[in-house]
């Protein structure tokens, strides 16, 4: 199962844990997977069925512009970021 490593701000949705093993064969089903199991990371995660502008999610150490479309593997290890803007 994919391993999802939990940001410091929202490890409180999951009793602390900084690491949690999700299913799912694209980020879409690991989000709903991960709300079904810790209420509240879908809300946290996605707006308008997108990930939310401020959020950058990588996938295997590579950021990914695909969004709720990208494909992940039984070891995939993904990291919800805050997005960084500037000028």
């Amino acid at each position: 199962m994919p391993i999802i490593f939990v940001p410091s701000l929202m490890q409180k949705l999951c009793n602390g844990e900084q690491k949690l093993l999700i299913e799912g064969t694209n980020l879409r089903q690991v989000i709903d997977n991960l709300d079904l199991q810790y209420t509240g990371f879908k809300d946290r995660l996605v707006e308008d069925g997108k990930i939310k502008p401020n959020i950058s999610v990588a996938v295997d150490g590579e950021i990914t512009p695909l969004g709720m479309i990208q494909k992940v593997d039984t070891n995939s290890e993904i990291h919800f970021l805050p997005a960084i803007s500037g000028g």
